[in-house]
């Protein structure tokens, strides 16, 4: 698998992992709080009016001093200390005018220890604490509960619970961000392992195509020309089969060297560099073909519009791989080339006549070799959602081979 296939991979995974932005966190947090606050006064002043003191001049200044607290409860976390303090000094207040054995505890004192155990570090959040447990021991021995263990029921459902139950929900956070940084630091070191194992492999190859085929195709190039060398001035004529064969042999070497090359260039690059042919090359390649006397006639039936820089390489491969095993296994004269659009797909298509067998041997269905080009050319169109037919046409002189690839590649 290639680097880019690894490293969309990862991409797709931390896609699928993200998180919300801060700014969004902040909206849905002041969210929450503000219709926590509502829904805190609205209860604490439906209780006020209907379980609190006696109706009195005072009554609607008492009221609006509980709303008030309540909705301190959507101010900012860094206020939650003064607010928690705030609703201590209420209960106490609110005790004063209670009738004896009444409870006088609210949801904002509640919530607000929620905030002092959730947003409070060290110190603040032990003082928020104490503060409160004190305010709520006040106001209930004030309203004359003084049974020790309502006393305690009282101040550990309304401070001592909804603290623990802050701090827990802080240290879950904490929690599950320590797990979040972990597996962002794991992912980052298999994509460095990964990228640093393609990168070796592509340094392998590299050098074992700069040392060993390019040392081979330099030789017969040097050879080649040397032979060329040798018959100049001889009595073999240059328009002879010998020079013909030697010329092509000479350009094919030089070709082939220049391929080398810019495949070793984009090994070093990563595979990421642009100059590689393309459709628009061709005809190049068939000139080249007909300059070592295979006779190449290319049709063009509909030119494909721009392509995707896999599909352009993939067609001019092909192109190159069919043209292989025409000089292989045709008969070595002439192929015919067919270039067309069909239904979104660009298509290409070879065909030349098959190598004459030998007169007690059976046709072959396909031509000889190992069959490695032909798996490479439907591979290579696979790959893109495209297909490749291969085989001896019904009449069974030509060898016909088809390859058809969607335009944008595979989706």
């Amino acid at each position: 698998m290639s680097r880019t296939v690894y490293l969309a991979s990862a991409g797709r995974i931390r896609r699928w992992t993200a998180r919300p932005t801060a700014r969004d966190a902040q909206r849905s947090l002041a969210r929450q709080a503000v219709s926590v606050a509502l829904m805190c006064a609205a209860v604490d002043g439906l209780n006020c009016l209907t379980r609190g003191p006696d109706p009195g001049p005072w009554t609607p200044v008492l009221l609006a001093v509980i709303i008030a607290a309540d909705v301190a409860l959507a101010t900012a976390p860094r206020f939650s200390g003064w607010v928690a303090v705030t609703h201590a000094a209420v209960g106490v207040a609110l005790a004063f005018v209670m009738p004896p054995g009444r409870n006088p505890s609210t949801a904002g004192q509640l919530v607000s220890s929620y905030r002092a155990g959730a947003w409070l570090r060290g110190r603040s959040s032990a003082a928020a604490l104490i503060t409160v447990c004190v305010g709520i021991l006040a106001s209930v021995v004030i309203t004359g509960l003084t049974a020790p263990v309502t006393l305690l029921g009282i101040v550990a459902a309304n401070t001592l619970l909804p603290w623990l139950v802050g701090r827990y929900t802080t240290a879950r956070k904490e929690h599950v961000e320590e797990l979040r940084r972990q597996r962002e630091a794991t992912l980052r070191d298999a994509e460095a392992e990964i990228a640093a194992a393609v990168t070796k492999e592509r340094e392998t190859i590299a050098v074992e195509l700069h040392d060993v085929i390019s040392h081979h195709v330099g030789a017969i190039g040097v050879h080649t020309t040397a032979a060329r060398l040798n018959l100049t001035g001889t009595a073999v004529p240059k328009e002879s089969p010998v020079h013909t064969s030697l010329a092509a042999v000479q350009q094919s070497g030089q070709a082939a060297m220049t391929d080398l090359r810019r495949l070793l260039s984009l090994l070093h690059d990563g595979g990421d560099s642009t100059d590689q042919p393309g459709v628009t090359m061709l005809p190049e390649l068939f000139t080249n073909l007909r300059a070592s006397g295979l006779h190449v006639t290319f049709v063009v039936y509909c030119s494909p519009p721009p392509l995707t820089k896999e599909v352009d390489i993939t067609v001019y491969r092909v192109a190159q791989e069919m043209m292989t095993n025409v000089l292989r296994h045709g008969d070595g004269r002439a192929a015919r080339v067919e270039l067309d659009c069909l239904d979104g797909c660009v298509a290409l298509t070879a065909r030349n006549r098959v190598a004459s067998p030998a007169a007690d041997a059976p046709r072959a269905s396909s031509p000889s070799g190992s069959g490695l080009g032909l798996r490479g050319m439907r591979k290579r169109a696979e790959a893109l959602g495209g297909s490749g037919t291969f085989g001896v046409t019904p009449d069974g002189d030509y060898w016909q081979s088809s390859v058809t690839i969607p335009l944008a590649g595979a989706r």
